[in-house]
């Protein structure tokens, strides 16, 4: 899954970063409103990490602006500003949660992993035919056996498995798995689902599947 950052103090950023890619997503940052225009005109996210007071503008024109788009990523909003009445506009405006801060990461990484969970049918388990992926322990498994994924290969293997059966791009995988930093033209994308493939497959029949010239796709299975 792919975030973007709206945030402009430093030190949280790269507290931020060094928590969520650990956590498996790719992030991207972006310290005002332009910046976070621009991203959001470029790239498809899953989830914004949105604050507020920004040096150029109000975090709320950026959240209307993903609101009038339908299909944007989902909204959590990060902010300093604790009063109800801030809350209630924050949510009203479209965000889908509202975090204080100060805020544990822990907490802040539950409720991600919550509004994400939306697009699984609300639950943090994913299962197709033999495997099964639990996004809140991280833990992957193909029958009985664990899968000893990286975090890359977790989140490229979640992807799968919620398009199960259908031929997912490199290109797409790119967009979504990593972040803005990825050169396109290297073979990251490949190297991983080879990693990843060899890992889900173990002494078994494959399961993920390579389409020449058209991507990855991986097995419905009964």
């Amino acid at each position: 899954m792919r975030l973007l950052v709206v945030e402009d103090e430093e030190d949280l950023v790269v507290a931020l970063r060094v928590g969520l890619v650990r956590g498996g997503y790719a992030v991207d940052v972006a310290p005002d409103v332009d910046t976070a225009t621009e991203k959001l005109a470029v790239n498809d996210y899953d989830l914004v990490l949105l604050d507020l007071n920004l040096p150029d503008g109000d975090g709320f024109q950026i959240c209307r602006a993903i609101r009038a788009t339908p299909g944007g990523p989902r909204i959590l909003m990060l902010t300093a500003r604790d009063r109800l009445a801030d809350r209630v506009r924050g949510l009203d405006e479209g965000a889908d949660d509202y975090l204080v801060k100060p805020f544990a990461l822990p907490e802040l990484l539950a409720r991600i992993r919550a509004l994400l969970r939306r697009e699984d049918g609300g639950t943090a388990v994913v299962e197709v035919g033999e495997l099964r992926l639990d996004t809140a322990r991280f833990e992957a498994h193909r029958g009985a056996r664990r899968l000893p994924l990286t975090p890359k290969e977790f989140a490229v293997l979640h992807y799968l498995m919620t398009r199960p059966g259908r031929v997912v791009p490199a290109e797409e995988l790119l967009e979504h798995v990593w972040d803005e930093h990825a050169d396109p033209f290297t073979n990251t994308v490949r190297v991983t689902v080879g990693s990843l493939r060899r890992k889900v497959t173990g002494e078994e029949e494959p399961l993920i599947e390579t389409v020449i010239r058209q991507g990855y796709r991986l097995k419905e299975t009964p």
